[in-house]
């Protein structure tokens, strides 16, 4: 179903190098990167308190990639976390006239058209944690967790020096917001499986049929092309993603964005509650960085993130962020800590809009406040 040396092969071939550096400075780059997601752990447990004095979180590989390696990293994630989805949509295909034939044509182009999605975001990940890492002979295996965290080395050397900040300072900024994403899934043990299980149950509701898919990314690229007559359009807002889902899809999708918004906005929040202690410029790096968020690098670059739902995720980021900041300043920092007691504490999309909502329903407390805007 999809040749991923291929993806692997074409995203390495089309991604674009990163910035110039010297042997000496790249050593200095991934030295510092290293040491900063050592101290960021101190730093974000500290603030956090998601963890009781004296207890060891368990440890999972931090690993400092060029965009090659955050390519070969993803497949592999991809690979593990798609495969029961792919099994059984090639056990479709292998009954059906011709299905041998069709799936290695079909695997060959999904392999490219993979490929040049991850060329496309390979330059602008600074870092990730990756939830589903399984091991893969290019980098080291996963930790106990099943996660480990990359930080891609020449994008943020590229944005730092875009921004013109400080780079001992703008390093350690993400070291933190990165490493605040593993403390989530180290420090909250039910939170992998819950995440998994949602994303499984969402490629579960996948239409099977592969005409029906077909003909739903037509209608999304018409959608987008303006090629629809004017009278059968009113999807030009949703990206391609949500117009190739099901109904059930839809509602699995609504607390998958719910759950990314709180870890997202989570960490916006660490990171920048963090920073003035530990990070001199931090509110020159945030201004800037806001800013750069906003504006993106292009027209083609936004369609393309509009296409591809990735100005969604940015929204998680923006309204993730309001959402924990106006819990703690409610209930303060063990109050929304709550929030990592089960699935069921949880807010819901419409409840990380209304915070207030989130804190009635599980503290027990009357809803104070209005919509967060």
């Amino acid at each position: 179903m999809v040749d991923w040396n291929l993806a692997v092969a074409t995203a390495t071939r089309l991604v674009r190098p990163g910035p110039e550096v010297s042997r000496d400075e790249a050593r200095a780059v991934v030295a510092e990167l290293r040491r900063h997601a050592r101290t960021s752990e101190e730093h974000v447990r500290a603030f956090t308190r998601m963890m009781p004095e004296g207890v060891t979180l368990p440890d999972t590989p931090v690993l400092v990639v060029d965009r090659a390696g955050w390519v070969k990293a993803n497949v592999a994630g991809f690979r593990e976390l798609l495969g029961p989805l792919l099994g059984k949509m090639q056990d479709r295909r292998a009954g059906a006239p011709g299905g041998a034939v069709l799936g290695a044509v079909g695997g060959k182009v999904t392999g490219v058209e993979l490929g040049v999605l991850l060329s496309f975001l390979a330059s602008r990940v600074l870092g990730q944690y990756e939830t589903f890492a399984p091991g893969a002979p290019e980098l080291p295996g996963a930790g106990a967790t099943g996660g480990r965290l990359l930080l891609v080395a020449p994008n943020i050397v590229h944005v730092e020096r875009e921004l013109e900040v400080a780079p001992h300072d703008f390093r350690l900024w993400v070291c933190l917001h990165e490493e605040t994403h593993r403390t989530q899934f180290t420090a909250v043990p039910w939170l992998r499986a819950h995440l998994e299980g949602e994303i499984q149950t969402f490629l579960g509701a996948t239409e099977m049929d592969p005409w029906t898919i077909l003909e739903r990314l037509r209608e999304a690229v018409q959608s987008f092309s303006g090629a629809r007559p004017e009278g059968e359009r009113g999807d030009e807002g949703r990206s391609l993603v949500e117009l190739v889902q099901t109904p059930e899809q839809r509602e699995v999708l609504s607390r998958l964005t719910a759950v990314m918004s709180l870890l997202e906005g989570h960490a916006d929040f660490v990171m920048d509650g963090v920073g003035p202690d530990v990070v001199p410029s931090v509110a020159e790096i945030r201004e800037k960085f806001q800013q750069r968020r906003a504006t993106g690098a292009g027209r083609l670059d936004a369609a393309l993130r509009k296409l591809l739902g990735l100005d969604a995720k940015l929204a998680q980021y923006r309204d993730g962020e309001r959402f924990v900041r106006a819990v703690v300043g409610q209930v303060g920092m063990e109050g929304f800590n709550r929030v990592w007691t089960s699935p069921n504490t949880l807010p819901t999309k419409t409840e990380i809009a209304r915070p207030a909502d989130w804190v009635a329903r599980v503290h027990g407390k009357g809803s104070v406040g209005s919509e967060e805007r």
